[in-house]
């Protein structure tokens, strides 16, 4: 097991997009909890409400979904991701490119899911196919940065590894894992296909938004 905690990428933008995002999916995350705490039907109404259902299919349900979580580890792993990789690729990108190609990236993950999954009733949520669009970005823009990563086998101890090697082992886990779960009932599992579709889409995509400027 491998998890990345920092990097050596000095940023050179404040990144204020990134900040917004992260305290947007928290603000969304401690109401859906104080739902949870004082009725847990409300709860799930909410997540019924604004995840996104396949079966169901809505373009403001594509967004609403990107900024629920269905529990403290997820907001948690996705809100860390977020803080180490988004603030390098919103200061290549710039604020304003960079939040489109954020939401661009979050909805071509969430219709990468869907097309795989177009019967589920299950709603999708979680911040985690926009983030695969940013690390996918940010392998491409900084593939030889350091990054500092836990490695825990039998020991515990860290290494500084190359970027592309680290999202690279990141992506081809999310493929082999998807691959792994084509055919089988994954009610309530983890929508692999969506972080898939979200990096393909932050490797291709980061290469127009650095070319176009649009503002």
């Amino acid at each position: 097991m491998f998890f990345p905690y920092k990097d050596d990428n000095p940023r050179i933008l404040v990144p204020y997009v990134t900040y917004t995002i992260l305290g947007i999916n928290v603000f969304v995350f401690l109401s859906q909890t104080g739902l949870g705490v004082s009725d847990v039907v409300a709860e799930r109404t909410f997540i019924y409400a604004f995840g996104l259902i396949p079966a169901q299919f809505s373009i403001f349900n594509v967004f609403t979904s990107m900024f629920i979580h269905g529990g403290i580890a997820h907001i948690a792993g996705n809100m860390w991701f977020l803080w180490i990789f988004g603030d390098n690729v919103e200061s290549a990108l710039g604020h304003v490119r960079y939040l489109i190609f954020y939401l661009l990236c979050g909805t071509a993950a969430a219709l990468s899911q869907v097309v795989l999954n177009a019967a589920s009733q299950i709603p999708m949520v979680g911040a985690s196919g926009a983030i695969a669009g940013v690390l996918g970005a940010y392998m491409m823009m900084y593939p030889k940065a350091r990054v500092h990563v836990f490695i825990i086998f039998i020991f515990i101890t860290t290494v500084r590894i190359p970027a592309q090697i680290v999202l690279g082992i990141w992506f081809f886990m999310q493929l082999s894992n998807g691959l792994g779960t084509l055919g089988l009932d994954t009610t309530g599992g983890v929508a692999w296909f969506a972080h898939v579709g979200g990096f393909i889409a932050g490797v291709g995509g980061q290469k127009l938004f650095r070319t176009f400027r649009i503002m």
